[in-house]
């Protein structure tokens, strides 16, 4: 079957007219999974939406992270995309992570949470160091959540130190960073398509 991947974009800016670096880097890393024939279904600005605090799947009227979270596990892939905030992900990315906690109560007969099969990458942009400590956190939780890591993960850029130059206004983009979005995309859609054909057992029914 043909892949599908979705991209959340976890700027602090609410505002989906507003330019974003993590909508740059996104759109070199959804240029990248198109041609490994993944289809990017859509890129969601996070913070647009009311996601509210939680760790259930659903946190009552307003809350539009039950239509999100259908979103995400429609897709084989998810782009966990986010800028560097003080060194960490952003407020908006531990947002998301902290919805996803539920996963661990869902599980099917055989133990599996509704991730299990799925891959997730990083995209991640700032002006400061931390794309690896920011690509530690997010991983060791979506792998607590049931999301398989494939290598090659991440894709980042990290400007200069107190800089004020802001991926989005750079021209042209680095080349290593479409090297690496393309290597990321091809690892990643090559074990989407491995857990597609063979699905993770669970635990051994009785």
């Amino acid at each position: 079957m043909p892949l599908k991947a979705i991209a959340l974009n976890c700027t602090l800016k609410s505002d989906a007219g507003e330019a974003s670096s993590t909508d740059a880097m996104l759109a070199i890393v959804n240029a990248a999974f198109a041609k490994q024939q993944v289809e990017v279904t859509e890129t969601v600005r996070v913070a647009a939406l009311n996601i509210k605090p939680g760790v259930t799947s659903d946190e009552g009227p307003g809350d539009d992270w039950p239509a999100l979270r259908a979103k995400i596990l429609a897709a084989d892939i998810l782009i966990f995309g986010g800028p560097i905030w003080l060194g960490q992900p952003s407020s908006v990315a531990k947002r998301v992570l902290e919805r996803m906690d539920a996963f661990i109560s869902e599980t099917d007969d055989r133990g599996r949470m509704p991730s299990y099969g799925k891959v997730a990458v990083t995209a991640i942009v700032g002006n400061e160091d931390g794309a690896h400590a920011c690509a530690a956190q997010i991983y060791q939780a979506l792998g607590d959540v049931g999301w398989t890591i494939p290598p090659s993960a991440s894709c980042y850029w990290v400007g200069e130190a107190m800089g004020a130059v802001d991926f989005k206004d750079l021209d042209p983009v680095p080349e290593k960073t479409q090297q690496t979005a393309a290597m990321m995309a091809a690892s990643a859609a090559h074990l989407a398509r491995l857990l597609q054909a063979a699905p993770y057992p669970g635990q051994p029914g009785d």
